[in-house]
C-alpha cells in the first residue's frame, strides 16, 4: 500500500516539529568574584542551575512541546472542519493535512515565544542567585568578594550603640 499525500503532510509536520529546541543553561557569562576559588563558584553555579529551573517551574522544552502540540492538534481541527464544510469527507482529510501543517507552523512560533520567554525567567534568576553569591554579572558593578572566617574565628564585637 502506497501512503497518501495526507500521510506525507503528517510525517513532515512531525519532523518539523522536532526541530524546535531551547538551550537548557543560562545565556549569559558570569564571572567568579576577585579572589574567590573556583570550586567554589562552580558549586555556586551548579546551585544557580538549578534554583533557575525550580524557580521557572516548567524547563524551556516543556513550555515550547506544549505550545507546539496544542497548535498543531487546533490547527488539524480546525482544519478539518474546514476541509469537511468546503469538500465534503474527500474534503476534510485534506483540510485536516493542511491544518496541521498550518498549526505546526503557527505552534513553532508560538513555541519559540514560550521558549525565549522561559529562557529569559531562567537568565534572571540565574543571574540574581550568581550575584546575591558575590559573583560578577554582566551589567552590574562586581561585588566585593569577604572570604568566610577561619573555622573557630572570634567574630568582631559589636559596633558600639550611640546615644
Amino acid at each position: 500500500m502506497r501512503p497518501n499525500s495526507t500521510t506525507w503532510v503528517a510525517v513532515i509536520a512531525v519532523a518539523l516539529a522536532g526541530c524546535v529546541s531551547v538551550p537548557t543553561g543560562p545565556r549569559v557569562a558570569v564571572m567568579p568574584a576577585q579572589g574567590k576559588p573556583f570550586e567554589v563558584f562552580a558549586a555556586e553555579e551548579q546551585l544557580c542551575r538549578r534554583y533557575a529551573g525550580e524557580s521557572i517551574g516548567i524547563t524551556a522544552d516543556e513550555a515550547a512541546g506544549r505550545n507546539l502540540a496544542g497548535a498543531a492538534a487546533t490547527g488539524a481541527l480546525i482544519g478539518a472542519a474546514a476541509g469537511a464544510l468546503a469538500g465534503g469527507s474527500k474534503g476534510a482529510g485534506t483540510g485536516a493535512a493542511v491544518g496541521l501543517v498550518t498549526g505546526s507552523a503557527v505552534g513553532s512560533g508560538q513555541s519559540a515565544y514560550a521558549s525565549g520567554d522561559a529562557q529569559r525567567r531562567y537568565d534572571i534568576a540565574y543571574m540574581q542567585c550568581m550575584y546575591a553569591k558575590g559573583n560578577q554579572v554582566p551589567g552590574y558593578p562586581a561585588p566585593s568578594y569577604v572570604p568566610p572566617p577561619p573555622p573557630g574565628a572570634v567574630p568582631p564585637p559589636p559596633p558600639p550603640a550611640r546615644p
